[in-house]
């Protein structure tokens, strides 16, 4: 392992550190408000071509770097908080209805 690969296992294991306090908040907090679905999309496809990068250069060279399974790892974790986002958001619908009905019952 070089430099470079030092370098970037580095880099994706920084930008890895943010996703479990992001998972964690995600879930304790139990709604969407604030969340952007589409950032985490984003930082997605950004990993994706992180890892077809990866992939690429074993193809040409017959090593996969090490750094392949730390794009994963990240990949996995944002798709964890992404799926909080579609739970919290159901919360929140539910949640919108449940003052719905108790504005209407009130009136």
């Amino acid at each position: 392992m070089d430099i470079v690969q030092i370098c970037e296992i580095a880099m994706l294991v920084a930008f890895g550190a943010s996703w479990p306090f992001n998972i964690i908040k995600s879930y304790r907090s139990r709604t969407a408000k604030g969340k952007s679905v589409i950032f985490e999309i984003i930082v997605t496809i950004g990993y994706l071509f992180g890892v077809a990068g990866k992939f690429i250069t074993y193809h040409q060279t017959g090593v996969l770097a090490y750094s392949v399974w730390f794009y994963f790892i990240d990949i996995t974790m944002v798709a964890i908080d992404m799926v909080l986002y579609v739970r919290n958001t159901a919360l929140d619908k539910a949640e919108d209805m449940k003052k719905m009905n108790e504005t209407v019952e009130a009136d």
